[in-house]
């Protein structure tokens, strides 16, 4: 039958594709601990946009506070993005509470009409950077105490222009947060292995720094600034363009930034639409045939589960690949968990692969040609 026919070569694809991220996840090498971080003197400016985050700032910034890094060697500029709650009210207090010996400026963001705030908020946040390095996280999340010493290691040691770094979601056992623990955790070994392999710019804004100098070089978020997503991987991928060889991916467990995920399926249906939406402006493309791979592969199955109503053997050969896929994806999943101590939710992963491949489907569709909410904003 020609339709098993062609779904039986996508699932070649992705099969090689898998195996790579596999192999080039597992070569990676896991960064060691900095034994004294008050030699180091990379100086960083941490930028954290916020719009509404008055439920989850103050412990962003306590996280912050505990850094192990010399406090004099980073400043923390926070840019309210026109919250309507008391996100700047909180920062206010608590900088007020810590100066002077932790930096904190806040700095409030004017202009409407956007249909990015948040790349706004980052380059209005880097105007005022004192520091020749700026750290990009959210306001939803904690950050580790080694975390501004993971980045100054890696900066001493291998010379990097843009460093991508592993985020993870906090964890909650309900089934929405279980799901997107799984899923998460595959973009993030994805993400680690395209990087370090140099196949094609994948990132995540809650964890990720660069060289202001660099970021004006390529004139920051110029010719990308009309699209709503893409303050992370699209401007990565300009820095890449630029510097190929120096973008570096950070696989230390002492820099993974957890971040809130989204407490409901219409939040995090929203959430992957929006980070789908950047798939059509990429130039890299490379990027884009893996995404047009993993999209077909996945939409194959709903083509089989039509296919069925009108011949009853296109339901096996659904399960089949069902398998398949998840023996293919396993191993990865399992490497990836361990390093970010997730063990435990494995079981899941096995019967959570219809809902993968529905959401894939869904995802990828309305973020190529519809609109949606983020921040209690309708952008498209």
């Amino acid at each position: 039958m020609w339709l098993i026919g062609i779904i039986g070569v996508l699932f070649l694809f992705y099969t090689v594709l898998i195996l790579f991220y596999t192999r080039s996840w597992n070569q990676m090498p896991l960064q060691a601990p900095a034994a004294d971080p008050a030699k180091e003197k990379t100086r960083f400016t941490i930028i954290i946009p916020a719009r509404n985050e008055a439920a989850n700032i103050l412990r962003l910034l306590e996280s912050i506070k505990q850094q192990r890094y010399p406090l004099h060697l980073f400043e923390l500029i926070v840019v309210d993005d026109h919250s309507d709650d008391e996100t700047a009210t909180l920062v206010e207090q608590f900088r007020a509470a810590n100066h002077p010996s932790f930096l904190i400026t806040l700095i409030r963001l004017t202009g409407d009409g956007l249909n990015s705030y948040k790349k706004k908020a980052i380059e209005t946040g880097i105007a005022a950077a004192r520091h020749e390095w700026i750290v990009c996280t959210d306001a939803d999340c904690i950050v580790p105490p080694g975390w501004l010493q993971g980045f100054a290691q890696l900066i001493h040691e291998a010379g990097p222009v843009f460093i991508a770094a592993p985020v993870a979601f906090m964890e909650a056992e309900t089934l929405v947060n279980v799901f997107q623990d799984l899923d998460f955790l595959t973009l993030q070994g994805i993400t680690a292995a395209s990087v370090y392999k140099n196949i094609h710019t994948m990132c995540n804004g809650a964890n990720l720094a660069y060289r202001r100098d660099v970021f004006e070089e390529v004139k920051g978020f110029k010719g990308i600034d009309t699209i709503a997503s893409g303050d992370d991987m699209l401007l990565m991928h300009k820095i890449w363009k630029q510097y190929p060889h120096r973008i570096a991916y950070l696989k230390s467990k002492q820099t993974i930034v957890k971040t809130v995920a989204a407490p409901t399926w219409k939040a995090f249906i929203n959430q992957r639409i929006r980070w789908a939406s950047k798939a059509t402006h990429y130039d890299d493309k490379r990027i884009f045939a893996v995404l047009l791979l993993v999209y077909l592969f996945n939409l194959s199955f709903l083509v089989l589960l039509i296919a069925a109503f009108i011949n009853s053997r296109c339901l096996y050969v659904l399960f089949i690949f069902w398998g398949l896929k998840t023996i293919i994806e396993y191993p990865f999943i399992k490497s990836v968990a361990w390093f970010f101590n997730k063990q435990s939710r494995l079981k899941y992963f096995f019967l959570f692969q219809p809902l993968h491949i529905g959401y894939t489907i869904l995802a990828g569709f309305l973020g190529s040609f519809g609109r949606y909410e983020w921040k209690g904003r309708q952008v498209k």
